[in-house]
């Protein structure tokens, strides 16, 4: 129904409350309902202030002036329609303020094209004209992949990687692809499987973990990088990998059989580092012992061939005194260690021994005679000799003394051959 109908008397059936009747506020300004150009909006609220001031008086002057109520009726619908108006575009301006938060940044499409960013704070957009979708970039993502897949040796393994990302480029992030998480997925599926088709089942079980776990990150890396999803792979977890499960029993024990052989090479290697150089220097030792025992015998045996040289020309001159002389520093040598005591019997070859170390300790009379029944008899056989051994009747002598009267026999025998020279 238009505002201003033909036949109606010239009075306009204005929204904005200009008519003919009270012509002396708008009727210059608004004429025509079709002509009239957009409405300002100080305007209106100078209007509606106005109209709801001269509301209760307005009654009485239109039923007055017309002698009926057939203007009352549009004027106040108009004012009606004027205050919802206003009160639209408020709440129109009102519902377009929006906040940001601190790690997020604000996407927004202007009827449904990508505009411009919107950082963190509060921002205003016209309603139904601007939509901002907020987008975290400060959060670290995650990713699970995981499903049964064929090795290289034709074996079944199931494998379980966990991904983590970041959102660097919101808009590409949001418009490159259809759903970025979902192509993420897909691709980090086609490069797990790709990357477990090279190796064996042994391989992936065991020490090549970290070789899988390298290989997926960089082959999904190349996947992702043409088609500028605006995210940035920050780590790739290679969590577990295991047969399945009608088989894992004996996997189980292949691994820890291979477990165990690692383990006793290391116990032979620590034991062998162990017991080599210890032997290595007992061998280097016995061969310095036999080294200087040989340097030794050598020496010694030069020496006695020195000495029998030197001792060779007395003998071939003087045979029975150098003979003599040799006894001697013999029993000499032997008896010098010794602190028993020799008791010669006269006129007998028999010698009595006395066990005088224990005698000087000052054991009991029982510790003597046991030690006088050990006495024992040593048949000594003296060397034959020139000279007289009349002072050899002696009842007891010491060792020292044997040694020294034998020590003069002998230079009375070499005064007498030097004087028969």
């Amino acid at each position: 129904m238009a505002w201003n109908q033909p036949g109606n008397n010239g009075q306009d059936r204005d929204p904005w409350g200009s008519s003919n009747n009270n012509g002396g506020n708008s009727g210059g300004n608004n004429k025509g309902g079709r002509d009239q150009g957009p409405p300002d909006l100080d305007d209106i609220f100078r209007k509606l202030s106005k109209k709801l001031s001269s509301l209760g008086g307005g009654k009485g002057s239109n039923s007055n002036n017309s002698g009926g109520t057939g203007s009352a009726g549009p004027n106040f619908s108009g004012r009606i329609i004027g205050i919802a108006a206003v009160a639209a575009v408020v709440i129109w301006a009102a519902s377009g303020f929006y906040t940001i938060k601190e790690a997020e940044r604000g996407v927004v499409t202007r009827f449904g094209k990508f505009s411009h960013l919107v950082q963190p704070g509060l921002n205003w957009k016209p309603t139904f004209i601007d939509e901002v979708r907020p987008v975290n970039v400060e959060s670290v993502r995650e990713l699970a992949a995981s499903g049964v897949m064929l090795t290289s040796d034709e074996n079944v393994v199931r494998v379980e990687m966990n991904v983590q990302y970041r959102v660097t480029d919101p808009a590409a992030y949001l418009f490159s692809v259809t759903d970025a998480n979902d192509s993420l997925r897909q691709a980090t599926d086609s490069a797990l499987r790709g990357v477990i088709g090279k190796y064996t089942m042994d391989k992936i079980l065991t020490e090549g973990r970290t070789i899988v776990r390298s290989d997926t990150q960089r082959v999904l890396e190349e996947t992702i990088r043409p088609y500028k999803m605006g995210i940035t792979l920050l780590d790739v977890n290679f969590q577990a990998a295991r047969p399945p499960e009608e088989v894992k029993a004996a996997f189980d024990d292949a691994i820890a059989a291979r477990e165990n052989e690692q383990q006793y090479i290391r116990e032979a290697e620590a034991y062998a580092n162990e017991v080599q150089p210890r032997a290595n220097g007992q061998a280097q030792r016995l061969l310095e012992d036999a080294r200087a025992y040989e340097a030794r015998t050598v020496l010694e045996a030069q020496g006695e061939v020195a000495r029998f040289a030197k001792l060779l020309p007395e003998y071939k001159s003087a045979p029975e005194i150098t003979r003599e002389r040799l006894y001697i520093e013999t029993m000499e040598k032997v008896l010098s260690h010794t602190r028993k005591v020799l008791v010669n019997d006269k006129g007998n070859n028999n010698l009595m021994v006395l066990p005088l170390d224990q005698m000087l300790r000052g054991q009991t009379g029982k510790a003597a005679t046991e030690g006088s029944k050990d006495t024992s008899l040593i048949r000594l056989n003296p060397a034959p000799s020139t000279s007289n051994t009349a002072d050899a009747g002696t009842s007891s002598t010491s060792a020292g003394s044997i040694m020294d009267q034998r020590r003069a026999n002998t230079q009375r025998s070499d005064n007498t051959r030097v004087g028969r020279e």
